[in-house]
């Protein structure tokens, strides 16, 4: 199994004012991260028939944060690259999917404002933040030999939040 669960958010603001070479620092780790991990672990995951890889995309990723532009970017990136790599290998015993969570209490929401994390709270039915071992039992699912009908699949965890 492979978790891709890298994540940089860089710091929260218009484009416009963003740093160029922060802006690629983020595109270039949550996205090509993955891409660069993916490429290196199918061919043995191919070759044995088995494997279950789960990339941690984001809410931003679907909808487009504001003033997170870098980010939501690169989290739309992982999402499109989850359901064309899940069709790529659905056949080959390899699994392939994603969660899109909201915003989860872990040491990201450091490199965001205070105003940001409370905006994404005040966006969630729930109004809290999701928990890491809520993340984790998703994963866990998706990571096990009993996710045997989902690939190329983004599983929402917004707290209902998500509207598609």
């Amino acid at each position: 199994m492979l978790v891709n669960n890298a994540g940089f958010a860089g710091p929260t603001g218009p484009l416009d004012a963003s740093d160029p070479d922060t802006w690629a620092r983020v595109i270039d780790v949550n996205l090509l991260g993955v891409y660069r991990v993916c490429r290196a672990v199918v061919p043995a995951m191919r070759a044995a028939g088995y494997g279950r890889i789960v990339n941690v995309a984001s809410l931003a990723g679907k909808e487009g944060t504001p003033d997170a532009s870098a980010y939501s970017a690169a989290k739309a990136g992982v999402i499109a690259l989850t359901k064309s790599l899940g069709k790529e290998l659905a056949r080959s015993g390899v699994l392939v999917n994603a969660i899109a969570p909201a915003a989860i209490g872990t040491p990201l929401l450091r490199q965001m404002s205070d105003e940001h994390v409370r905006t994404m709270i005040g966006k969630s039915p729930l109004a809290r933040l999701g928990t890491v071992e809520e993340a984790a039992a998703l994963v866990l699912w998706l990571a096990s030999s009993a996710c045997t009908f989902s690939t190329g699949a983004v599983f929402d965890l917004s707290g209902g939040r998500a509207t598609y």
